[in-house]
């Protein structure tokens, strides 16, 4: 991806450091094979393994403020820290004109980078969660480290593949400012039964909503060859069917949240082509 660095966002948080606060210090770093004991677990017993395993208290006690000191950096460091900046600035910038152009304001999302484990207004995040989007507080959390998992475990390199994934993450904010999230979340209250699917319908839109910055990013003339296939490569990576398949052998349709890989890259694409939010109802798709 073409990118020139434009300093840290004003909208990044940089929370390395801080602890999960109130649970004794940070939370022990998990790698991907806790992260899907846990998530195999929450699907069988149908309870939140996470919060338990993280001791997650009020949800709406608020993340840790920042620390004072920054951090000490690495130029590597520093460089991707740039990059994701560059990377939120973008989406925003661009979803802050598709807002405009239907007539409504776009209030950005924030994004808070930290180590091992944070408090957040959803409860305690942790890396062995992967990035996430907590309503309540509007704003994104990851651990930098993921992309080294997005890498190297999950076989998805490259610049791009980042990109997707903060761009994904910022789709769940563009659901929750359009009320979507609220209109799913009480469509499960009303029917648990269809709870995964309702899930896996809003994660497919926000692969769907990333496309649709992708198709700008392509408009503007600043992606490299092979940026796309890196893209659909991560989104491939992370589907539910692969994931369950590394870690049991077996695929459990019934417990997915995300969608396989087939359909989160088509979500993807469809984004992508076509550069059009309406083109992501994924709720009336068959």
């Amino acid at each position: 991806m073409k990118w020139t660095p434009r300093g840290r966002s004003a909208n990044l948080d940089d929370l390395r450091g801080s602890s999960a606060g109130g649970f004794g210090g940070a939370l022990p770093k998990m790698g991907i094979g806790g992260f899907i004991v846990l998530l195999l677990l929450s699907f069988i017993f149908k309870r939140d393994f996470f919060s338990m395993a993280g001791g997650a208290g009020d949800p709406t006690a608020g993340r840790t403020a920042p620390q004072q000191a920054p951090v000490p950096t690495s130029p590597e460091e520093e460089k991707l820290i740039q990059y994701v900046s560059f990377v939120l600035d973008d989406t925003q910038e661009t979803w802050s004109k598709i807002f405009a152009n239907e007539g409504q304001t776009y209030q950005p999302a924030r994004l808070a980078i930290f180590t091992d484990a944070v408090r957040s207004g959803c409860g305690v995040a942790q890396t062995a969660m992967g990035p996430f989007y907590c309503p309540p507080d509007q704003e994104v959390y990851i651990d930098l480290g993921f992309y080294n998992e997005l890498r190297q475990r999950f076989g998805a390199p490259g610049d791009f593949a980042q990109a997707y994934v903060i761009a994904h993450e910022i789709g769940h904010h563009v659901q929750h400012q359009l009320g979507i999230s609220d209109q799913v979340r009480q469509a499960q209250e009303r029917d648990p039964d269809r709870a995964n699917e309702l899930s896996v319908r809003q994660e497919l839109q926000a692969d769907c909503l990333a496309g649709v910055w992708a198709h700008s990013t392509s408009q503007r003339d600043i992606l490299d060859p092979g940026d796309v296939e890196e893209a659909l490569g991560a989104a491939a990576a992370v589907g539910d069917d692969r994931i369950q398949r590394q870690a049991t052998g077996e695929i459990q349709r019934e417990t997915w949240t995300h969608g396989s890989s087939e359909q989160r890259m088509h979500w993807f694409q469809n984004g992508f082509q076509t550069g059009e939010i309406d083109r992501c109802d994924t709720f009336a798709a068959r």
